[in-house]
């Protein structure tokens, strides 16, 4: 059992005396010390050495990173390569400044490029542009290039003037009257409008008035609906509310008397009934008084 636990891979063969021989192999002690890590083991016990991992040094190219890449299609829009560059793999093309790299190509514009000017608004009569009526094109004749000169035609030569432009423009500003510096700070007691009523200040007023007549049409039609909805009560309209009012009256006048013969209203809601019912019914006695007058 134990042969077989210490090593599981090993083969077992019998010599000649009839003793077993066991051959271990790597597996099997690949196992065992897995085993002895796995479980607990006196072998453990012995701290191990940390080996450190020595790293390789970063791989650097020979070839400068600015290389233009060899048979490239990209960015030759505006420039006269004809379909590739750098087909010979030329680590430095000097035949034309363009570089390989759009402008927005990589990671988009530069930040704050795109934002917008907070002085470039859209103003009053910018927004909608109404174009020309169509018409027929026509070419101004008068004015003409002028024709190109003939191969007999030989220009002026060894024109030269003698002025000396450093001394003409020297005694110029010499003799040059100063410059009067313009007054722009106009005099504010002067203008136009000085002392008047701003005209925003004039439709702000004229907005508020509006508002207020608004308001009082409103409260007319009001007070003229609640006169309208009053009329006179008849002897028979008077006699039967009146009588309503008595009865509702001695109701609650009848709650009323259930509670007054407490000494002591030690809750909140036997206050506020108490409260209530003497409310009720002074405001039914004024009610009653009111409607008995003749």
């Amino acid at each position: 059992f134990r042969n077989k636990l210490f090593y599981p891979n090993s083969h077992q063969k019998k010599s000649s005396r009839g003793k077993q021989k066991i051959t271990t192999t790597s597996s099997a002690k690949e196992n065992q010390k897995m085993y002895y890590e796995e479980e607990e083991s006196i072998y453990n016990l012995i701290p191990k050495e940390s080996v450190a991992v020595k790293k390789s040094a970063m791989y650097r190219s020979k070839h400068p990173p600015t290389t233009k890449p060899t048979g490239s299609t990209f960015c030759l829009g505006t420039t006269s390569v004809p379909g590739c560059a750098n087909l010979n793999g030329e680590i430095l093309d000097g035949r034309n400044a363009h570089t390989n790299k759009a402008n927005t190509g990589t990671f988009g514009t530069v930040k704050g490029a795109v934002k917008k000017d907070p002085h470039r608004f859209t103003k009053r009569g910018t927004g909608t542009m109404k174009l020309e009526e169509p018409k027929k094109f026509a070419r101004d004749r008068s004015f003409k290039k002028p024709a190109v000169p003939k191969k007999d035609e030989k220009p002026i030569m060894n024109l030269v003037t003698t002025k000396n432009f450093v001394t003409a423009n020297a005694v110029e500003n010499i003799l040059a009257a100063p410059k009067v510096k313009e007054n722009r700070d106009s005099d504010p007691l002067q203008k136009k409008d000085y002392g008047q009523v701003p005209k925003y200040l004039k439709n702000i007023r004229k907005e508020i008035d509006d508002e207020y007549e608004l308001v009082r049409e409103i409260q007319r039609q009001e007070d003229e609906e609640m006169n309208r909805q009053r009329y006179l009560l008849s002897e028979e309209e008077r006699a039967a509310l009146l009588e309503g009012l008595k009865k509702k009256w001695e109701v609650i006048h009848k709650e009323y008397q259930g509670i007054t013969h407490l000494s002591q209203l030690d809750t909140l809601g036997l206050k506020r009934k108490k409260e209530g019912y003497e409310k009720s019914l002074a405001q039914i006695e004024k009610d009653i008084e009111k409607l008995s007058k003749q």
